[in-house]
């Protein structure tokens, strides 16, 4: 039976699909908005537990140059919704915006509420409807869209449909990637989910799980091939995540899949020379221990130290140029990434092969994709909401005009 029929359907409350909405009811058009939670935008919420790091300030091909592969219609979302375009947003909804010392821009409150309740009144003055609780599972033989709610299923016509239902990550906050079996049945090309901006799993000792499980390494330098980070990481259970290892987790991810295994590098003592460590630890240590030596001469303790004597080994203690070189450039490693459910966010998804210049599908006309949903990658520091919201208000922008082109 059929409840309602806008004249466009918004199935996903997340920023895409808020960002659909504000553009086709700014344009006029009655718009319904379907969440499957009790609430919207929960992803968006936990991101703003930390500050909510909206956009980057770099620039142009600098800012775009962060996502890699980066295909044409994605391209172009970013170059006419980016960041300097996202903190103007902000202020329109009384938001000023905050810019951190690596150029990363939050509201300056600092958390994702005071953003949200402003953007869902806009949106409410606008006229959308927001329905919560309505899962979709699908289409009926007329191309109704279906949704199970509390009151049970129902079906839903619309003229347009913007499907912004998330990727494979974080699925207690409603991303869970379920969407893209009904997809794939319906001949819709998509691409298989794969973690980003994950942690990876290493083969630690007993000790380590034991004594250091949570401690965050501070003051390191992480080396990939040719990227380092300065950023800290955290040691868990079953491996390394947060900070420096999101930062280069596209790299490592890709590399583990090509090659099965990857080395990963830690400088201990960023700021001081192998020479001078080497000379420093040539130093009679007396009856000193080594771990007692090391501390006092290279600042080595707790889980430093620990990380060097897993990796090292305890047979470099009377070689102080080795030792020297593995605090400059201990290997650590790697088996495989954290499962995409544990992931910040989730490359796979609709392949952009299956969308027109307008993120409609090409063989479904008047249904668009947007967010997290299409199959692009992005690290941390703002970059994966900005692509959210460009290709969100990229799609409300095809739907506006593929709208009037049916009058």
């Amino acid at each position: 039976m059929t409840e309602h029929s806008p004249r466009v359907a918004i199935i996903g409350a997340g920023p895409a699909g808020l960002m659909a909405a504000e553009i086709l009811s700014d344009a006029g058009y009655s718009v319904s908005l379907y969440e499957a939670m009790p609430s919207p935008a929960r992803k968006f919420l936990m991101a703003g537990k930390s500050g909510l790091n909206i956009t980057n300030m770099r620039e142009g091909e600098d800012f775009i140059s962060r996502y890699p592969d980066v295909v044409p219609l994605l391209k172009s979302a970013l170059g006419e919704f980016g960041p300097a375009s996202i903190a103007a947003w902000m202020l329109g909804l009384d938001i000023e915006a905050t810019i951190g010392p690596t150029g990363r821009v939050f509201p300056v409150q600092m958390k994702a509420s005071p953003l949200l309740r402003a953007w869902l009144a806009r949106l409410r003055s606008q006229g959308v409807q927001l329905y919560t609780r309505h899962r979709w599972t699908g289409w009926s033989d007329n191309a109704d869209l279906i949704f199970d709610t509390p009151e049970g299923p129902i079906s839903v016509q619309s003229d347009a449909q913007i499907f912004a239902l998330g990727g494979g990550s974080w699925k207690r906050l409603g991303s869970d990637g379920s969407w893209s079996s009904v997809f794939a049945e319906r001949g819709i090309q998509t691409e298989p989910f794969r973690p980003s901006n994950c942690g990876f799993t290493v083969d630690w000792s007993d000790h380590m799980k034991t004594e250091f499980v949570g401690t965050p390494v501070k003051n390191v330098a992480v080396r990939f091939r040719d990227q380092t980070s300065r950023e800290e990481f955290v040691v868990t259970n079953r491996g390394m995540e947060s900070g420096a290892i999101f930062t280069l987790s596209l790299a490592i991810r890709d590399r583990l899949e090509t090659d099965g295994q990857v080395t990963l590098e830690i400088d201990l003592a960023p700021d001081l020379t192998e020479e001078t460590l080497a000379s420093r630890l040539k130093q009679d240590r007396g009856k000193q221990s080594l771990s007692n030596h090391l501390r006092k001469v290279a600042n080595l303790k707790g889980v430093k130290r620990a990380l060097l004597f897993e990796f090292g080994g305890l047979d470099v203690s009377n070689e102080p140029e080795r030792l020297a070189r593995l605090i400059k450039c201990l290997p650590i490693p790697l088996e495989k990434p954290f499962p995409p459910d544990e992931a910040i966010s989730t490359a796979g998804g609709v392949s952009f092969d299956a969308l027109d210049d307008h993120c409609m599908v090409k063989q479904q006309p008047g249904m668009f994709c947007a967010g997290e949903m299409l199959d692009w990658d992005a690290p941390t520091g703002g970059y994966l909401l900005t692509a959210c919201m460009a290709t969100g208000r990229a799609a409300g922008l095809g739907a506006v005009r593929w709208l009037r082109s049916q009058v």
